[in-house]
């Protein structure tokens, strides 16, 4: 291998070691043929970060059960503090979890190109002795969930701590879709997905399902469908078409339950109340769209709750070109003339019930650049429901990505 000049900067207390790679390849670092984790562009040359194994061992006290913070599909997430005093969490792969060797590279070269406050900054990551871990900032307060639907502790969200929630996701969404050096959809926006740093502004995280797009893409055909079970649109979830109205999809459904306080699919409870969306949509046709507000907020803004409802029910409209994108969501809830229109039916189909897949045509009508996307259909994702069958594709689904078109419906329609 030919010699590697090295970068006299260091990251993390000197711990991480930033390596210059030529185009060819030549001085990837990882394991098992894995290659180098993560790249970025820098006056023509690709960058990597690294941090290692000893050092990662050594701040979370040789990943410890009492450092462990969560599971989650990727593998286990322990908290750990380095030699300078910052705090950090590590991500750490499953060891026999062949999907998730795909996420980890897919989320470092996603994270390694791009940077915003409302997105989770990638600190650096590991790939030694057949372990790879990607390491983040620490943050206490945790990820959304388990906040907002923690009885005890959803009172630190008031109204308008959640509010600044809602549009700090619309700017991190925006960024990726249309402002990020990438065109990126997430495919697993959800409140477990979203951290909260220590003034509770949100962090959008896990970017393993990510997917690039061509600049000019409006969507893509897939054969792999990822993402959680109540979040994702149905049209991707049935059919894989994937754009980014998924996202938009997924943001509207985590709009009703920073609203309402509750989760999307909750099974103990009266059939109507079952699914959010489908309960919002019926209180919203009956003109009592404020039952479904968290009765723990005190006095909430009534003209942003019932703005905020409307924009979710908008958002997860049947007819994917209605659905406004992140664009028209962020002008809505910055402007104080912005009319709404009425949404229209929501897409419920399949959201309680069975989900029901197809073998699409695997001609993408875009190519990804750079990343997978992870493996279809589990049933920790998508429930228990094993007789899972195959429909045909929706025919001719509905998609418009012109700006100027969703523009003029939000100002020429009333309320």
């Amino acid at each position: 291998m030919p010699a590697v000049p090295r970068s006299s900067w260091t990251w993390a207390c000197g711990c991480c070691v930033v390596r210059r790679r030529n185009k060819s390849g030549a001085g990837e670092a990882g394991d098992g043929g894995a290659g180098a984790p993560g790249r970025a562009e820098e006056g023509g040359d690709e960058w990597s970060l690294f941090i290692d194994l000893p050092v990662l061992e050594a701040a979370t006290d040789g990943f410890s059960d009492d450092n462990l913070l969560g599971r989650g599909g990727f593998g286990p997430v322990y908290k750990g503090v380095m030699p300078d005093g910052q705090q950090i969490a590590v991500k750490k792969l499953s060891l026999g979890s062949r999907q998730g060797v795909r996420e980890f590279l897919n989320e470092v070269r996603l994270l390694l190109k791009v940077q915003h406050r409302n997105l989770v900054s990638l600190l650096g990551c590991c790939a030694s002795s057949g372990h790879k871990m990607l390491v983040y900032p620490y943050f206490p307060n945790g990820s959304l969930d388990h906040i907002l639907f923690n009885r005890k502790r959803s009172v630190e969200l008031d109204w308008p701590k959640r509010y600044q929630i809602i549009i700090g996701l619309v700017r991190g969404l925006l960024y990726l879709h249309e402002e990020s050096p990438v065109k990126i959809i997430h495919r697993d926006i959800k409140a477990s997905n979203v951290l909260l740093d220590e003034q509770l502004s949100p962090k959008i995280a896990d970017f393993g399902m990510a997917r690039l797009f061509l600049e000019d893409a409006s969507h893509v055909n897939t054969f792999r469908i990822s993402g959680t079970y109540g979040y994702m649109a149905p049209e991707y979830a049935m059919n894989g078409y994937l754009s980014t109205k998924t996202d938009v999809f997924s943001f509207g459904i985590l709009v009703l339950e920073i609203v309402s306080g509750r989760k999307n699919i909750v099974r103990h409870v009266e059939d109507e109340k079952t699914d959010l969306l489908n309960y919002t949509w019926k209180l919203f046709e009956e003109g009592r769209s404020l039952e479904i507000v968290d009765p723990s907020l005190s006095n909430p803004n009534t003209e942003q709750t019932l703005l905020c409802i409307q924009l979710g029910l908008l958002c997860c409209q049947a007819v994917v070109s209605d659905r406004p994108d992140m664009h028209s969501v962020h002008l809505i809830l910055s402007s104080d003339s912005f009319t709404l229109p009425k949404p229209g039916k929501p897409a419920i189909h399949g959201r309680t019930g069975r989900w029901i897949t197809t073998t699409a045509s695997g001609s993408a009508s875009a190519s990804a650049t750079g990343a997978s996307s992870s493996n279809a259909f589990t049933t920790s994702t998508f429930g228990t429901d094993t007789n899972t069958t195959r429909a045909s594709v929706l025919a001719n689904i509905p998609e418009d990505e012109s700006r100027n078109s969703i523009s003029i419906s939000f100002t020429t329609e009333g309320r």
